[in-house]
């Protein structure tokens, strides 16, 4: 089995990178969405498990990771669910397909289901949602409060574009590695128990490899997407949804609602203690459930 690597440029220009691993003739096709800043590393782990039951397809969303950038206007979940479509097009254009995300990348996910209903029951035919929301993120706590006043004083899009605006100037003087980003990190991506030393400082990497401007640039439509018009749209087919309890970014909460909203096609997986990067620090438990979800659709495919 070896990894190979394409480019799938999409409608408006962006070339967007992709790889394939595992059995290039196994039935099943896994594509595997990353997080917001990371890149398609980051299902590294997720990636040696999964590899003996299907083929695999991996890519960096765009402004991400190999992948080319992208107007500041179609930095949004809409169009990377468009994205993801359109590798799907490119890259899979036959047989059945479960799909995966992370984090944004499970964003992406419910907007193509709202974009292409279509595809859910016919050539989808699983999905796998991990710590991540169908909108909502920004409604509680001193940010919620402070995106509220600013709506209220028609003052956040001239903040959103502030920060984008500031962004290239910060990033010509940010320092990466630094013990500041190790905190943050440590607090927003790790749970109450699980954060070894040597996996923050990865993670630290691995987010500190995207540029400011992106993040500046995504930072308004995760805020803002509302993606709940899906969830009817996932819940013709076996899906699971993973949630951490110590998750500070997609809090636990979310993840119940996906399950609920999605119905008894969702199997919810809570795992207590962890945080945000739940599939890099409780690999076994990630793992076992994705191979559930793999078993649930083979049965489903045999009782059709």
């Amino acid at each position: 089995m070896s990894t190979r690597e394409t480019t799938v440029r999409t409608d408006d220009g962006v070339d967007l990178h992709v790889e394939t691993d595992g059995d290039q003739r196994a039935p099943l096709t896994v594509v595997l969405s990353h997080g917001f800043t990371a890149r398609l590393g980051e299902w590294d782990l997720q990636r040696r498990t999964l590899r003996s039951r299907a083929r695999l397809v991996l890519w960096d969303q765009r402004g991400h990771g190999r992948s080319g950038w992208t107007p500041l206007t179609r930095a949004t979940i809409d169009r990377t669910g468009r994205d993801l479509g359109q590798v799907l097009d490119a890259v899979v254009p036959d047989g059945p397909v479960v799909l995966a995300g992370h984090s944004m990348g499970g964003m992406s996910i419910m907007a193509l289901a709202r974009r292409r209903p279509d595809l859910f029951g016919t050539r989808v035919v699983g999905v796998f949602l991990l710590a991540t929301s169908a909108g909502g993120l920004a409604t509680h706590g001193v940010v919620g409060l402070s995106l509220r006043l600013l709506r209220r004083l028609h003052l956040l899009r001239p903040y959103l574009w502030l920060l984008q605006l500031l962004a290239p100037s910060l990033e010509r003087h940010r320092r990466r590695g630094t013990r500041a980003g190790r905190w943050y990190v440590r607090r927003y991506l790790f749970g109450r128990d699980d954060a070894d030393p040597e996996q923050v400082r990865q993670v630290q990497q691995l987010l500190e490899e995207t540029p400011l401007p992106v993040t500046m640039a995504f930072y308004a439509t995760l805020l803002e997407h509302d993606e709940s018009a899906a969830l009817p749209v996932l819940a013709q087919v076996p899906v699971t949804v993973v949630a951490a309890t110590h998750d500070r970014l997609t809090p636990v909460d979310h993840g119940r609602r996906l399950a609920e909203e999605i119905g008894p096609a969702a199997e919810l997986v809570v795992v207590e203690g962890a945080g945000h990067s739940v599939n890099l620090t409780r690999p076994a438990v990630v793992d076992a459930a994705f191979l559930r979800l793999l078993d649930r659709v083979e049965d489903a495919a045999r009782a059709a």
